[in-house]
């Protein structure tokens, strides 16, 4: 009797054993409940709150940084030269944008400050694969403004000065729509005869030439955004120069 009830004892014991093994390999819970918390925490983070910051960051840095065109035309005798010489003194920030040009360079003109001196050959290549952001032909000789030489100090986010003619002017704005149009007008044409006619550099004809592109290009003078009477060089200056402060310092 005593060694039936120690089997059964033992076989009760033995019996009981898997269900507390049974009841240890039902603990997984805990594993699921942490594996699911971070991944409905980390998701919008990422994909709602980062992406968006970064774009809008971009996009308001390239805005403060970019440089700004400044283009300035004037018919020959109305003053823009001297202007534009006051003006790159008065402020050291702004760069003078160097054309370039196939004719040959005078005594006093320095390659690369002046004008960038090329071959007839090397500028219809430029046009050809349109490397110009603006040209023309004048009197036999071509003249022209670098598309690179634009996009580089733009994007360093130097401020750039063009001394260029109104059919220039017009092919940078297509180019441009943010550029500042500015034009220099002579108080009279007769002023301006009279300027051309105290250089003593030109004949009679050249000087009947330039006043009659003068006319015309007068006439076309509401293109420009700002104009500028030079009926006074001292005024005149000023009137520029809070121009190009005033709209070099808004951002």
């Amino acid at each position: 009797m005593t060694q039936k009830i120690r089997q059964s004892e033992t076989k009760t014991e033995t019996e009981l054993k898997p269900e507390k093994e049974s009841k240890n390999e039902t603990k997984p819970k805990p594993e699921l409940e942490t594996k699911s918390k971070p991944e409905l925490e980390t998701k919008p983070k990422t994909e709602l709150e980062t992406k968006p910051k970064i774009e809008l960051e971009t996009e308001e840095e390239r805005r403060d940084t970019r440089g700004k065109i400044f283009v300035v035309s004037a018919p020959s005798g109305a003053g823009k030269t001297t202007l534009c010489t006051k003006i790159l003194a008065q402020f050291p920030e702004l760069s003078y944008s160097v054309s370039h040009t196939t004719r040959q360079p005078r005594a006093s003109e320095k390659d690369g400050i002046d004008y960038f001196f090329i071959t007839v050959n090397e500028f219809k290549k430029r046009i050809e694969a349109n490397l110009w952001a603006e040209w023309a032909e004048v009197h036999g000789n071509f003249y022209g403004t670098s598309l690179d030489f634009i996009e580089v100090n733009l994007s360093k986010g130097n401020h750039l000065l063009l001394d260029i003619d109104v059919q220039g002017a017009k092919k940078i704005r297509q180019s441009f729509p943010e550029a500042i149009t500015i034009f220099i007008m002579p108080p009279s044409i007769e002023v301006l005869e009279e300027r051309l006619k105290k250089r003593e550099t030109d004949s009679e004809e050249v000087i009947a030439k330039r006043i009659a592109n003068a006319v015309n290009e007068i006439a076309q003078s509401s293109f420009y955004q700002h104009i500028i009477v030079n009926d006074n060089l001292e005024h005149a200056e000023k009137e520029l120069a809070t121009i190009i402060a005033q709209i070099r310092s808004n951002k």
